[in-house]
């Protein structure tokens, strides 16, 4: 009976989890459309709604590594030697709901406050507290550490070096020019090409962890040939729609940056819908990886490397995020739009390209980037563009303060958690 009660409260966790990625994380896609007004805070929720929940459900992984980023290997808990009992899987499932509970916890508390913190990072944190109490130091993979580490500069940077170019591409040669208007219309559908290309492929790379793109005949060339074509549609597609924005002899400077900001909102919902789906399709299915690793573990009736991820996990993380940025997700949303520097339509749009051509590149480097940090990166650099008293930096130094919290709140809450379980286990059912 009792490992039939860490399911039933896994399960209800995991929505839980869900939920508190839907109120923090889901800002990476929407933060800066609703910030920009490109689109409304009940707009982005019914966007998010739609890719967020069809990439998770549809695109998301079929196979998760049940020790998120290789922390620690879980078939050291099938090891009587150094676990300590020959129920390896029951501590193991009780580790897995205690990292579970943690993570959600910390990205439910970093929510109130507003702050964009990274959900990889806070499972990370718990599993290496659940690996310390459990089999040990020894144990841990202190590389993969190092590299989150790292990725608290790499990402912001590379993600505001690369906004801030895009941005500044976008001013030079469109915003300075002598008829803003006429420069939109010509330099739009050149604009376009890239940013399609870098989405088809973020796409692809990142977006369809669950699907076997070789099973249907698609590899690096299809893939880059997909990628170009999307492209060179999304620009015909803009050189035909900006046809319909009519400059008016008389209009002043801010009549014409208007219209022209009225061409970035577009370019700026359709990123949006493109980084929702990848994020709905990776990042969601993920995270509920303990989840997935507990009812694998409890359905094989003992330690497995690999565990399948049932569709009615996937739906609980679907349903889970778009509830949680529906309920809760203003907070981080208002922090990323408006409180870091002020968003318009064409920054915004320049701190997503910027923000997932940086996340596609780092990829395929191998860089250890956060898809969070990056985002907030981009908008810092979009903000610094306009320069320093353009930013608010009591947020931004907020901000990194938390994402140094994330890894040892997430540890520290998971041990308490972890042996709270134990305790209880010995008292309620009997020793390991």
């Amino acid at each position: 009976m009792g490992i039939e009660i860490i399911l039933y409260v896994a399960v209800a966790f995991g929505f839980y989890m869900a939920w508190s990625i839907g109120a923090n994380d889901a800002a990476n896609a929407m933060g800066t459309s609703v910030g920009s007004k490109a689109v409304t805070f009940k707009e982005a929720v019914i966007i998010a709604a739609i890719f967020e929940f069809s990439g998770a459900l549809i695109a998301g992984s079929s196979v998760t590594d049940t020790m998120r980023s290789k922390i620690i290997d879980p078939m050291l808990f099938a090891d009587e030697k150094i676990v300590g009992s020959t129920e390896g899987h029951i501590l193991f499932m009780l580790g897995m709901l205690a990292a579970l509970i943690a993570a959600a916890l910390w990205l439910h508390v970093a929510a109130v406050f507003g702050w964009p913190v990274s959900t990889t990072h806070s499972i990370v944190g718990a599993i290496t507290g659940f690996g310390l109490v459990s089999v040990g130091p020894a144990y841990i993979q202190w590389g993969t550490l190092v590299k989150i580490v790292a990725s608290w500069f790499i990402s912001p940077l590379s993600g505001g070096l690369l906004a801030f170019g895009v941005f500044m591409i976008v001013r030079r040669f469109i915003f300075n020019a002598a008829d803003p208007v006429a420069s939109v219309k010509r330099w739009s559908p050149v604009m376009v090409f890239p940013v399609f290309v870098v989405l088809a492929l973020v796409i692809f790379q990142k977006g369809l962890p669950g699907v076997d793109l070789q099973s249907y005949g698609i590899g690096t060339k299809e893939i880059i040939g997909l990628s170009a074509l999307t492209g060179l549609l999304g620009s015909v597609i803009s050189g035909l729609l900006v046809r319909r924005v009519k400059p008016h002899e008389g209009d002043d400077q801010e009549k014409q940056f208007k219209k022209v900001e009225s061409v970035f909102r577009y370019l700026q919902i359709v990123t949006a819908c493109f980084v929702a789906f990848a994020h709905g399709s990776n990042d969601v299915a993920n995270s509920i990886g303990p989840l997935a690793a507990i009812v694998g573990t409890f359905e094989a009736g003992e330690m497995a490397a690999m565990v399948p991820v049932p569709t009615w996990v996937l739906l609980i993380g679907a349903v889970g995020i778009v509830v949680g940025l529906a309920t809760y997700g203003y907070k981080v949303i208002e922090t990323i739009g408006t409180k870091i520097t002020e968003i318009t339509p064409s920054r915004g749009f320049a701190a997503e390209f910027g923000a997932a051509t940086t996340i596609l590149v780092g990829s395929k480097l191998g860089l250890p980037l956060s898809t969070t940090h990056t985002v907030v990166g981009a908008v810092i650099g979009v903000g610094f563009a306009r320069g320093m008293n353009a930013l608010n930096l009591r947020i931004i130094w907020s901000i990194l303060k938390s994402w140094v919290y994330t890894i040892p709140v997430a540890a520290g809450l998971t041990i308490i958690l972890y042996w709270s379980f134990k305790l209880a286990w010995t008292l309620f059912i009997g020793p390991f």
